[in-house]
């Protein structure tokens, strides 16, 4: 396989939850960013008062690039002897074996100076699920290199963050797992104003979608290193 011309694995691989393409929250999240991650398309930002287009399309850079999703098992390398398809293997088992589950109240709010849809209150078997796919898919991933882990370490960990990310290759999974999808990155740059105004108009989009599920896993990959992530593949758990 990896002599074939054809067959290029990704640099990394996520597996997120997203909701399905074409639905009511796939619309709002992907045209809130700016990108379907299905099919690559550029898409409008709506309109936010007092926020200029292209405050609004820097502030949402870096979810843009990884997608309208919330995370269950971050971003990893493949090891040398896994291929996209030991993957796609590993998600289709967990696939049959992991129960949907519903996820009221998810709410736009703050969150560590970013603005995130999360939910109100906690949903553990939500937080079991995430913690499945952590364990679960963690023999696949390539191990950090010291680089990678120092880079991590300047977000000022806690010592259980570091175990984790020792452990699992990144600090907020299992216990710091936090269901969220991100909608902008930091907003510190942005004076008060213009922080009620982005959500105002998020709260507007978002918060009167249908009740959503966690009823599937998406594959999404990094193509290359930096390039924007795509949504590969979807499977949907047991009712």
């Amino acid at each position: 396989m990896a002599n074939d011309p054809q067959h290029i694995e990704p640099h990394r691989v996520a597996v997120y939850w997203a909701p399905a393409p074409g639905s009511d929250a796939w619309v709002a999240g992907c045209g809130w960013l700016g990108r379907d991650t299905a099919t690559g398309e550029a898409l409008t930002q709506p309109q936010v008062p007092g926020v200029a287009p292209a405050l609004l399309e820097k502030v949402t850079t870096d979810p843009r690039r990884y997608g309208f999703h919330a995370t269950l098992k971050p971003p990893f390398r493949l090891r040398a002897d896994q291929t996209l398809a030991s993957l796609e293997a590993a998600v289709d088992s967990l696939a049959q074996v992991l129960a949907a589950c519903p996820m009221p109240g998810l709410k736009v709010g703050m969150l560590d100076g970013f603005l995130a849809l999360r939910p109100v209150a906690p949903l553990p078997r939500v937080q079991a699920l995430a913690a499945a796919c952590v364990k679960s898919l963690h023999p696949l991933a390539e191990p950090l290199s010291a680089q990678e882990l120092d880079r991590r370490r300047q977000a000022g960990l806690t010592p259980q963050q570091d175990a984790l990310l020792q452990a699992w290759g990144y600090p907020w999974v299992l216990d710091e797992f936090r269901f969220h999808c991100s909608l902008t990155s930091r907003l510190d740059a942005l004076d008060q104003v213009q922080r009620e105004a982005l959500m105002a108009t998020a709260r507007e989009r978002f918060d009167g979608l249908p009740e959503q599920r966690l009823d599937r896993l998406s594959v999404f990959i990094e193509p290359s290193a930096g390039a924007p992530f795509q949504l590969h593949r979807q499977w949907e758990l047991r009712p």
